[in-house]
């Protein structure tokens, strides 16, 4: 039989390194699962979302900004420091039917804790193009994340364009008509889902512009994004768009698969449901943080802030365990 672990964290980005950081701390030797290397398919992306964005801003602490990927090697050096141990393994599968958990690693082994941390995250849905994918790695100005990226001098007075209907869609235009020459808003359909206020803020923006029955085919550019090629749902009709920046706005998928089965309770949108003010879910000893709960915020700080509830949740609840 294996150690039993006082607790497992699943997942590698700001909430992940908090909570590891939180628990190592308290000496709780946390053991983090951060997903496997790039180069093999992985259930979580190891690092989280911030691996896809090359200059972060908002996030208090760093005055001249940094970059994600450098900010998650920072977040894992600190909790490293105090004694977090880590896996480049995903988990692929959860038995929280009786304690301690056993958690299957995608090598195949029966890890067992104590306490679960889920902080697998959501992915932004995006187009599926290949140039979309290579100038969102890149940097090359494609972002699933208009609060986060759009303020950056690369697309301040620049002609930008969100892809989506929904509320989320037109929110982050409507964000983005505060720094950009013109918003384009590129929708599949001739209306929108979005509620009437959300629509009305984007009608009444006066460098707002919607483009009706349009989807997205190919991204321009080498470096950097220089325009879009379009496609008229309708009468299939092709056109090209300038651009600096495109802003894709389609949703976000939880990272829960693993958990099917496990007897977590989800949402309708399949996001882990926590207790009120808590980051506990409906089985005693499991908690979640970050987006993989969180459907509304979906930013690094407030990531890291459930992360740290989670931890000091998690070392109250082994407290109470050893009493």
């Amino acid at each position: 039989m294996s150690e039993i672990e006082n607790v497992v964290i699943i997942g590698s980005g700001p909430a992940g390194w908090t909570a590891a950081i939180y628990a190592a701390r308290a000496d709780l030797k946390p053991l983090v699962f951060v997903g496997v290397p790039k180069s093999t398919p992985s259930i979580v992306l190891p690092g989280g979302q911030l691996m896809l964005t090359t200059e972060v801003e908002n996030y208090p602490g760093f005055p001249e900004g940094i970059t994600g990927p450098d900010m998650m090697a920072n977040f894992q050096k600190q909790a490293e420091r105090f004694g977090t141990r880590t896996r480049g393994e995903d988990i692929v599968s959860c038995d929280f039917s009786e304690k301690p958990f056993k958690l299957e690693t995608s090598k195949g082994e029966t890890v067992l804790a104590n306490a679960v941390i889920i902080a697998t995250g959501a992915m932004a849905n995006w187009i599926g193009l290949d140039n979309e994918m290579r100038l969102a790695r890149s940097g090359g100005g494609v972002s699933a994340c208009a609060v986060c990226d759009g303020a950056l001098p690369a697309f301040r007075d620049q002609p930008l364009a969100v892809v989506g209907g929904g509320d989320s869609a037109l929110e982050e235009a409507s964000y983005l008509t505060k720094f950009a020459s013109k918003v384009y808003v590129i929708h599949r359909r001739d209306a929108f889902r979005a509620s009437k206020a959300m629509q009305k803020r984007i009608f009444d923006a006066p460098n707002a512009e919607v483009l009706w029955n349009k989807t997205v085919i190919d991204v321009l550019g080498e470096d950097v994004i220089t325009g879009v090629l379009l496609k008229d749902t309708v009468t299939g009709e092709e056109s090209t768009l300038d651009l600096r920046g495109l802003f894709v706005a389609i949703g976000h998928t939880p990272t829960t698969e693993f958990l099917e089965g496990s007897g977590i309770a989800f949402d309708d949108a399949k996001y882990i449901n926590l207790d009120s003010r808590s980051s506990k879910t409906n089985i005693e000893g499991v908690f979640a943080a970050g987006d993989v709960a969180d459907s509304v915020y979906r930013q690094a700080i407030s990531a890291a802030g459930m992360g740290c509830q989670a931890a000091i949740d998690a070392e109250h609840y082994l407290s109470a365990l050893s009493t």
